[in-house]
């Protein structure tokens, strides 16, 4: 979905709103590399936990910001947010 309003005409100039978007894209692809990296690593064993931790905190993450959106707030994560902030400021 962040790929949508990041390409829409609509939002191109709303900075709060490609904020958002570009957030929730870096919080997506955090998501992918959990996945696709750090599982399979962690198949076996008491390992699983971290990549369950980590599952947990990205979704309380996505959660967190979705209420922030709502309410018109805009809130820095560490790491997503620089790497947000950077995104909206080149384009």
């Amino acid at each position: 979905m962040a790929i949508v309003v990041l390409a829409s005409d609509r939002f191109r100039r709303d900075l709060f709103v490609r904020f958002h978007g570009f957030q929730a894209l870096y919080l997506f692809v955090a998501w992918l590399m959990d996945d696709w990296v750090i599982r399979p690593m962690m198949r076996f064993g008491p390992n699983l936990q971290v990549h369950h931790l980590i599952q947990a905190v990205l979704l309380g993450m996505s959660i967190f910001m979705m209420v922030k959106a709502s309410h018109n707030e805009t809130y820095h994560l560490p790491i997503f947010g620089e790497l947000a902030q950077k995104s909206v400021v080149e384009n």
